[in-house]
């Protein structure tokens, strides 16, 4: 699959919201919320911090080594696994919830960001060794987010009454949304292949972060990415103490109150700590602890706890406790060497929020990078919007202003009244000196007449466009098709459509065009154009 690509500044995009715009621009309003600056001087700050902490490694080399005993996966990421032992070892990790099939391309796109920025720092670096880590945020709730998908802009859900983490979900009935899409995408060119791996990957597997791992693996063992399911009591034994903490003390949600204050001065905020920042998790059930008295209860349940049998559960079962957004990263970056974190606008705004977190329990703070966003456009749509004249960059612009903008440009300022205006303004000039000449106090009237007369034709140029804009009813259609299919659902591309359609019709080669194409720190959005 052949490319060519053009770059865009996030903030021109209009999809990015303001903490973000100013994070990438390190406005001076944002500094106090992070550690380090996304460069090289910045890495080499997160390695240094990161040498200086009690590492996990061989609880983490272990507990990967029993996860990978479920599949045969590359020697490459047999090997990367081994060198977490390492203390010249660092990971670069994104983290994403199973959502049904990937879910959303970004999902793709996250993940070959932090194959790419693993290598990039390889070759800058080479005293050290850098491992892409995909940290599997299976322990989610919210089925109706990541129990459907979006396919040729329709949305197909799966029909389940399963409860509790997502992936601990039995697969059932995926199977049905497996044939449902089968027509559709066998007939690409490597469709069947897809197919194949879907089935081999959901319908073989107990469970939903199984199958995700699977096919992640599928998909990118080659580039030697590690998955990690941190739903695992060996792991949640490392955090212990932060679980004890939170639980009789609430210690983080006063922390991140603090920060959420001095934040909010400036920005819209993401979350809201509540004041205990875990959930039970058991059987179907994830439910939040609630302080009761002297003890806890799990809400919408009957489970009750005192301090004594609270105490004795987090040490018996650690894998019944399960963090919430205020200390998953909290998590993450205890069990892992970590030194960058690749995130979404949204993922990162929480992230802006913990620092002050992570420097009370001494966890290194990573460098925080805004994950690559690309626009694909397929060689039909490209070829639409040059016969209208535009750019892919213009379709970024709402389809009113594109219109406008195509029937100005075609009528070549026929429609403009500019020249009347002007005419206007100096009649009323001279008037208004020869008044004054007179009477000063003329002025003000002479002022109000040349707004009472201007105003009128301000609406008739408005009117002249709207009546020239009805006779591009072919154009207009067009403008709106490239602008559906481009933004589906008035949003990004990589925010609603899949990434089946397009493996289905280039195969591996599309994460291979992906992983050529993405950046590693410039942080620019990319549009794809097929060649």
């Amino acid at each position: 699959m052949n490319c060519t690509s053009t770059r865009l500044p996030y903030t021109d995009t209009g999809f990015f919201s303001t903490i973000i715009t100013d994070y990438l621009q390190q406005k001076k309003d944002i500094t106090p919320f992070y550690k380090h600056h996304v460069d090289m001087g910045g890495v080499k700050a997160a390695i240094e911090e990161r040498k200086k902490t009690t590492s996990h490694r061989n609880t983490l080399v272990a507990e990967l080594e029993k996860q990978y005993a479920l599949l045969q996966t590359s020697e490459l990421v047999k090997h990367n696994i081994r060198l977490l032992a390492d203390d010249t070892t660092f990971t670069i990790t994104t983290a994403h919830q199973p959502v049904i099939f990937t879910g959303t391309l970004y999902f793709i796109y996250k993940i070959v960001h932090v194959i790419k920025l693993a290598a990039s720092f390889k070759e800058q670096l080479p005293q050290y060794n850098f491992v892409p880590v995909f940290y599997m945020g299976s322990e989610d709730a919210d089925l109706d987010e990541l129990g459907s998908i979006w396919l040729n802009n329709e949305k197909i859900v799966w029909d389940t009454q399963q409860t509790g983490a997502v992936g601990r979900m039995k697969t059932a009935g995926l199977e049905k949304i497996i044939a449902r899409i089968e027509g559709e995408l066998s007939v690409q060119p490597y469709g069947k292949e897809l197919l194949q791996l879907l089935k081999d990957c959901y319908i073989n597997s107990p469970d939903i972060q199984t199958a995700t791992f699977k096919l992640i693996d599928a998909l990118f063992a080659r580039f030697g990415l590690v998955v990690l399911i941190p739903d695992n009591p060996g792991l949640k034994k490392l955090l212990l103490p932060v679980f004890e903490d939170d639980l009789f003390n609430q210690t983080a949600a006063g922390i991140a109150e603090k920060t959420i204050e001095a934040l909010a001065a400036h920005y819209k905020v993401q979350a809201n700590p509540r004041a205990i920042n875990l959930f039970y998790l058991k059987g179907d059930i994830r439910e939040r602890f609630e302080k009761e008295g002297d003890g806890w209860r799990v809400v919408n349940t009957d489970i009750r706890f005192t301090p004594e049998t609270l105490l004795q559960e987090m040490n018996e079962h650690p894998e019944r406790f399960s963090p919430n957004v205020i200390l998953r990263g909290l998590f993450q970056e205890t069990i892992l060497p970590n030194i960058l974190f690749v995130g979404g606008g949204g993922e990162l705004a929480y992230w802006l929020e913990l620092k002050n977190i992570f420097e009370h329990y001494k966890v290194p703070y990573p460098v925080l990078v805004l994950r690559n966003s690309f626009l694909i456009v397929e060689k039909k749509w490209q070829d639409k919007i040059k016969r209208l004249g535009f750019g892919v960059a213009d379709f970024f612009k709402p389809e009113q202003q594109l219109l406008t903008a195509l029937v100005t440009h075609n009528k070549t300022g026929a429609l403009k009244l500019e020249d009347e205006l002007e005419d206007v303004k100096k009649f009323y000039g001279q008037l208004k000196i020869k008044a004054g000449a007179i009477d000063t106090t003329l002025e003000q009237h002479i002022e109000a007449l040349r707004a009472k007369a201007t105003r009128p034709l301000y609406e008739l140029e408005k009117k002249m466009l709207r009546a020239e804009k009805r006779k591009y009813k072919d154009q207009s259609g067009q403008i709106h098709a490239v602008k559906s299919a481009l933004f589906p659902q008035h949003g990004l591309q990589e925010r609603i459509e899949n990434f089946m359609p397009y493996y289905a019709k280039w195969g591996s080669q599309f994460i291979d065009m992906l992983y050529a194409h993405s950046l590693t720190l410039e942080q620019e959005f990319f549009m794809l154009n097929e060649a």
